[in-house]
C-alpha cells in the first residue's frame, strides 16, 4: 500500500497517509476540518533492496558456476591432433 501526500487548501497543512490504492482520496483536513484537501502528485519510491545479495538471475550461484565458463572452441583447439592423417573425411549433403 502507497502513501500518500494530502495538503490542505485552506490552512495550508500538508501530511503523508498511508492508504490503498482502491480508497477514495481524504476530502477533510485533520487541522481545520474543512473539506478542502488534495492529494499531491509524487515522484513515488525507488526499489529498496535488503537483504544479504542479489544476483543477476535472483538466484544464488552454485560453485560450479562461479568459475567462468571456457569457450568450447579453446579448449578443442588445444587437445586436437593435426589433422594430417592422410584419410579425407566424408561430408554427407542434405537433400
Amino acid at each position: 500500500m502507497p502513501t500518500y501526500d494530502y495538503k490542505c487548501e485552506s490552512c495550508g497543512h500538508t501530511f503523508e497517509h498511508f492508504q490503498s490504492m482502491a480508497d477514495d482520496p481524504l476530502k477533510t483536513c485533520p487541522d481545520c476540518q474543512k473539506d478542502s484537501l488534495k492529494r499531491l502528485i509524487g515522484g513515488g519510491m525507488g526499489v529498496i533492496f535488503k537483504g544479504s545479495g542479489f544476483y543477476v538471475n535472483d538466484a544464488k550461484k552454485s560453485s560450479a558456476t562461479s568459475q567462468p565458463l571456457k569457450d568450447k572452441n579453446d579448449s578443442k583447439e588445444s587437445s586436437a591432433k593435426p589433422a594430417d592423417s592422410g584419410k579425407k573425411s566424408e561430408t554427407k549433403s542434405a537433400s
